[in-house]
């Protein structure tokens, strides 16, 4: 069952029956475990989180996480198993779905060192202070809650990594480049453009396009100059 391969973009819910598929010693296999015993959350969260979590900590180490419309929070939780440099992380949504609880137990069972570093916030992200020392992240943050988040991070001068989605292309905007690019693509190019002219340093990335057509990864940090 182990080298079954299934959709990794299923909204179907992992459960303890998806153990057998992850039987290695790797952090992916141990996490993905851990999931599966929570029994809450659709099998491509998993992977959206893991490919989100694992690029930016390639190129952000410590710092405070802040998961914006963070859900279930998964992808905070990455963020800390993957840099124990990192003092705590906050989730912050709306309203955070309960069976979040489920995911943080489940997690918290595997890595204990997660206890009282992830606090999980209902408030609006607008609300939410935010400082240069932080990681802001946002998976699939809904049209306009990317710009939001991306405007958040750099008021305060944060890091900050963003998976786009649900583009609102009917939203009345400039289309200066709409003679050459589709009009999502098209949103996500000025929105880097933006957060470079911002005095930002731009990473532009995509995750497997497998996993999540809306598979552009921005992640910027304010630029160092002399």
């Amino acid at each position: 069952m182990a080298n079954v391969a299934y959709s990794r973009a299923s909204h179907v819910r992992l459960s303890p029956r998806d153990l057998p598929r992850f039987p290695d010693t790797t952090l992916f296999h141990a996490v993905a475990r851990a999931v599966c015993q929570a029994g809450v959350l659709p099998r491509k969260e998993l992977f959206e989180a893991w490919e989100i979590a694992r690029r930016t900590r390639r190129l952000f180490r410590g710092g405070r996480v802040v998961d914006l419309a963070g859900g279930h929070g998964l992808l905070a939780h990455l963020m800390l198993i993957l840099d124990d440099q990192s003092p705590a992380a906050l989730v912050v949504d709306t309203v955070p779905p309960p069976s979040g609880a489920r995911v943080q137990a489940a997690l918290l069972e595997a890595w204990p060192r997660l206890a009282g570093r992830v606090q999980v916030l209902a408030a609006d992200l607008r609300t939410v202070p935010l400082g240069p020392d932080d990681v802001v992240v946002a998976s699939h943050a809904c049209g306009g809650l990317t710009d939001l988040v991306l405007d958040r991070a750099v008021d305060a001068r944060a890091r900050v990594a963003v998976l786009p989605c649900c583009h609102d292309l009917d939203h009345e905007r400039p289309q200066p480049l709409g003679g050459w690019l589709d009009g999502a693509l098209e949103m996500d190019v000025l929105r880097a453009v933006r957060l470079r002219a911002r005095g930002y340093r731009v990473w532009t990335q995509q995750i497997p396009a497998d996993i999540t057509p809306m598979n552009r990864l921005l992640i910027g940090a304010p630029a160092v100059t002399d």
